[in-house]
């Protein structure tokens, strides 16, 4: 499979600007972008909660109705059109090793994503795409990737037997990294301790022996006479599915056999480097967090190592410092957007990461797709992301409310969050206490490739069809042309800490600070209670305190602790702060029923 992550022409051209041109200081003059200049009104507490949270609910359901297109690529559609996994050989994962992946009803429960509730029959869980689903696909071969539902549609336990979907939430489950570890332990099991060409060849040969057997067995095993509008997976569709794998079996195994051990590979290379003393647990893999940008840079630091002068430069293509995140809240994003400062040179006040390198969403979302480090990227998936998360509604809280409680708390909101936590502050905030790690994973190479990257997919003429149309969505951004350097942010503008988001839906994202290191807003407010290990990923959810089971009550997830790394501090957020002559009471711990009130507050927006 190929992997574009950086182009070894923008490698080669800084190679001839000189090594000294890759060394040269970090330690750049940083700019302060300044914080909206309204004042930011908080939302006033509903009268009756009840009857508000199923207005919300109702006005949800329609705008994703409404969105129909959109929400389907965005929960259904790969990051390609025509590379990734064979949908052939992920369906046969259960079968040739059911003590990794469990059985076949149950695929995607090892690694977190869940069964889909649609209808349709697909027999992939949600957050796996196939491009069979579109019409137009380049390949006889169905293939397979992530979706970005994988990430971004979540759950909650409603504590009545029902479990929720969150869309545009935080899929707390979802482990990335034993995804690809698990497949590759699958191949080795496949291989039988053969190397090079003969284990290839060890493995495409169980494959084949699987699926001639369920070819002359089962002759809808692999589809399940699934549907997806009119296009029917059925006992045909699927036979000339397989008749088109086994014409090409040497080719599509050998592609799935060198991504596999490639990216495996690659990422344990880049924890060697970065997250010594970790790495073990890093390739257990941490449900709900990620290193996008290691995993990223890491395939291109070894595309790098394989050119002779570019070895010079594979290390310095890796961030220098640990990028692991957890999973954010992507809705609302019309709240987070950059705008534009007065003469059109910068972009300010809004970016949707937690450090906002990348402030387009169109590229912020084109930077998710290409993770995965496949070729021949689907833009559609980028753009219908767009569209769908600008004006996509916050979950509303689904638990009762104290609305007496919560107009206390409003009080105490605006006096002390709402300056910083409002629409569209693109302000960088730096000496909050909290780990600078992820803000400082970009480095010039990074940035030259991947603006590089993103304008040979998405360039000021790529026009793209949407339902509503064909439009070239990289022409321009509020109404200016988009130049190269608001596609990344330079090095002298980059943020060296992180933004202050707008707080709609914060009750879905649990645990807080960028690393998901406080459980709950509690102990957010409270910092001398934040607990040193908790307990991750638990559906189940604590309405008193806000946020996801993390004690004795959690039902599942798993033990996260705060002390095992660097990057992942608990500390932050945790001390008064004094600005311009006012004081901002972050640290609670003298005045409980305070921290109560806005919790309940909390619970509102």
């Amino acid at each position: 499979m190929k992997k574009k992550i950086v182009s070894v022409a923008v490698v080669l051209a800084a190679a001839a600007a000189g090594y000294a041109y890759l060394h040269k200081a970090q330690d750049v003059a940083l700019v302060d972008l300044p914080a909206p200049t309204a004042t930011f009104a908080p939302l006033e507490v509903p009268a009756d909660w009840q009857a508000e949270l199923k207005w919300r609910t109702d006005a949800k359901a329609q705008y994703l109705a409404k969105k129909y297109e959109a929400a389907s690529w965005f929960e259904n559609f790969p990051f390609s059109k025509s590379d990734g996994i064979p949908y052939v050989i992920l369906r046969l994962l259960p079968k040739v090793a059911p003590e990794i992946w469990g059985q076949d009803q149950d695929f995607g429960k090892s690694f977190g994503l869940f069964a889909r509730n649609d209808g349709t029959g697909i027999a992939l869980p949600v957050g796996i795409g196939m491009s069979g689903l579109n019409p137009d696909r380049p390949t006889a071969t169905d293939f397979t990737s992530f979706t970005c539902g994988a990430c971004h549609i979540g759950r909650v336990d409603l504590g009545n037997g029902q479990t929720s979907q969150i869309w545009g939430g935080v899929n707390a489950e979802f482990n990335i990294t034993k995804f690809f570890v698990d497949f590759k332990k699958t191949l080795d099991l496949m291989a039988q301790g053969a190397e090079g060409d003969a284990r290839t060849a060890k493995i495409r040969d169980a494959l084949v022996a699987e699926l001639e057997q369920i070819k002359a067995t089962s002759p809808t095993y692999l589809y399940r006479n699934a549907f997806y509008g009119p296009q029917k997976f059925d006992a045909a569709y699927e036979a000339a599915q397989i008749d088109a794998f086994l014409a090409d079996a040497d080719n599509l195994v050998g592609r799935t056999v060198t991504y596999i051990d490639n990216f495996v590979s690659a990422y344990g290379h880049y924890l060697d480097s970065t997250y010594s003393g970790y790495q073990a647990q890093m390739l257990q893999g941490l449900p709900g967090m990620a290193d996008a940008t290691g995993v990223s840079s890491s395939h291109g630091s070894e595309i790098l190592e394989t050119i002779f002068i570019g070895r010079l430069f594979a290390q310095e293509l890796l961030p220098t410092s640990p990028s692991l995140t957890d999973y954010m809240l992507v809705w609302d994003q019309d709240n987070r957007t950059a705008q534009w400062n007065e003469d059109g040179t910068l972009l300010v006040n809004g970016g949707g990461q937690y450090n906002g390198n990348i402030p387009i969403p169109i590229y912020r979302n084109l930077a998710a797709s290409m993770t995965m480090g496949l070729a021949d990227t689907d833009l559609r998936v980028a753009a219908f992301a767009a569209d769908l998360l600008g004006g996509l509604p916050p979950e509303p809280y689904p638990f009762d409310v104290d609305t007496a409680r919560a107009k206390n708390g409003q009080d105490l909101f605006a006096q002390n969050c709402a300056d910083c936590h409002q629409p569209n502050n693109g302000r960088v905030y730096r000496g909050m206490g909290t780990n600078l790690s992820r803000s400082r994973v970009m480095n010039d190479l990074l940035i030259k490739g991947g603006r590089s990257e993103y304008l040979e997919i998405c360039g000021p003429e790529t026009e793209v069809t949407l339902d509503s149309g064909p439009i070239k969505p990289c022409a321009e951004f509020d109404g200016r042309p988009i130049t190269d350097e608001a596609i990344m942010r330079p090095l002298g503008q980059q943020y060296d800490g992180y933004n202050a988001t707008a707080l709609a839906g914060v009750w879905a994202g649990a645990p807080y600070l960028h690393n998901g290191s406080v459980p709950k807003i509690y102990h957010l407010l409270m910092p001398q209670t934040r607990p040193a290990s908790f307990t991750k990923s638990a559906l189940n959810y604590d309405t008193d305190k806000l946020g996801f089971a993390w004690d004795a009550k959690a039902v599942g997830g798993y033990v996260f602790d705060t002390e095992a790394f660097h990057s992942i501090s608990r500390m932050g957020h945790d001390k008064d702060i004094t600005e311009n002559g006012k004081t901002y009471k972050l640290d609670w711990s003298d005045d409980e029923q305070g921290a109560l009130a806005i919790i309940e507050y909390l619970k509102t927006l």
